[in-house]
């Protein structure tokens, strides 16, 4: 089966690509999405799915590493702990509103790739993260635009 592409944001003062390096197997829950249509992507990905990690709420924002979903959707069990950030009253284990999926770290880029870096290349100009208004913590990305994001940030001599 042909892996589908995403590009998932964070906040690196929160969770950054370097935690995911540091995290058990270089693996994490990707945890925390809450905005509904955000949510529903993460229950598209499959295993094997590739991810760009962007950097977003600093100076500048940025795609930083590729990943893979290693686990595919399931409840975010942080909706249920009330000593999380992510806890919410109205989610109920028999009818979770919050889902996660796993990420494993697969390389970082040699090159930190800004957004204004993608917002410069025509090949992106359609990308929904350079669309105005588009603010969503998950996001489907095409091959192509992986491709030409990847290539950015391993520069060749």
């Amino acid at each position: 089966m042909t892996p589908n592409y995403w590009l998932l944001k964070t906040e690196p003062d929160v969770f950054s690509y370097d935690d995911l390096l540091r995290s058990p197997k270089q693996t994490s829950m990707w945890e925390g999405v809450r905005n509904y249509q955000a949510r529903n992507f993460l229950r598209e990905m499959k295993a094997g799915d590739k991810v760009l990690v962007y950097h977003s709420s600093c100076k500048p924002p940025g795609v930083v590493g590729v990943g893979e979903v290693t686990r595919e959707a399931y409840p975010d069990p942080t909706q249920f702990d009330d000593k999380s950030p992510y806890f919410d009253e109205k989610s109920s284990r028999d009818e979770p509103r919050w889902s996660v999926v796993d990420v494993k770290a697969v390389r970082k880029l040699a090159r930190f790739v800004t957004l204004q870096e993608v917002k410069e290349a025509p090949e992106l100009a359609d990308m929904k993260l350079v669309q105005r208004g588009n603010r969503l913590s998950v996001t489907p990305i095409t091959k192509a635009e992986f491709g030409t994001i990847t290539a950015l940030g391993e520069p060749h001599d």
